[in-house]
């Protein structure tokens, strides 16, 4: 079919995988079909593409310019309208989180698990240690502890944290620009609030976030 070997012609062509096809031409079936939107491939939104998105847009007759859900991300506590879902890298439990404990006594390994509350956040977590690194560490949230098999579990409590970043993936909404100031609701946070930070990294659907706060700005 032309019109397959056109859109074809104007995707990145990576075979990549980030937007759930195994190959380019898997997604360019789906967009003619209409089961997917343009935005689910993240590289034709980089400079290097983006002027192939009108194009693209004009030989599916005008289908793809929206995204799949166009309903609004709210928070269930605060009813605010975020960016996007903060959803965990392929195979992990959550978004990975950076966390500086309060306390510099602090010295749980690698594997252990740790309860700790977010500074601004009422709720305590519980999370595993993926790695400490000049004091900070990088947890998974894993909490609450019963989930572990238990409240026998052993576990460090470090207190009171500063979440210093998020790193997992965009599963619902606009993937941002580096430097934005972006609204995201964690997939995995228990109250299902409304976050606020700033992007320092993003690849493909793959953004990392830093200065969190629980205030939206």
């Amino acid at each position: 079919m032309a019109q397959e070997k056109e859109i074809a012609g104007l995707l990145p062509g990576y075979n990549c995988g980030e937007c759930g096809y195994r190959q380019c031409r898997d997604f360019v079936v789906a967009l003619l079909e209409g089961g997917e939107e343009i935005a689910g491939c993240p590289h034709l939104a980089s400079d290097k593409f983006a002027a192939n998105m009108p194009l693209i847009r004009q030989l599916l007759g005008g289908h793809g310019t929206e995204f799949k859900d166009s309903k609004p991300i709210l928070g269930v506590i605060d009813g605010l309208e975020a960016d996007f879902v903060f959803s965990p890298l392929p195979g992990e439990p959550s978004c990975r989180e950076d966390l500086h404990p309060f306390d510099p006594g602090v010295g749980p390994e690698v594997g252990e698990y740790v309860r700790y509350r977010p500074m601004g956040c009422p709720v305590t977590h519980f999370g595993r240690v993926l790695d400490m690194k000049r004091g900070i560490l990088t947890v998974h949230l894993v909490g609450p502890i019963h989930r572990l098999g238990g409240d026998d579990v052993a576990f460090e409590d470090i207190g009171l944290c500063l979440v210093v970043g998020f790193d997992g993936i965009v599963g619902k909404g606009r993937v941002p620009d580096v430097g934005q100031t972006v609204k995201f609701l964690p997939e995995h946070c228990m109250m299902q609030k409304v976050h606020s930070g700033v992007v320092v990294h993003s690849e493909g659907n793959r953004v990392r976030v830093e200065g969190i706060d629980l205030k939206v700005w």
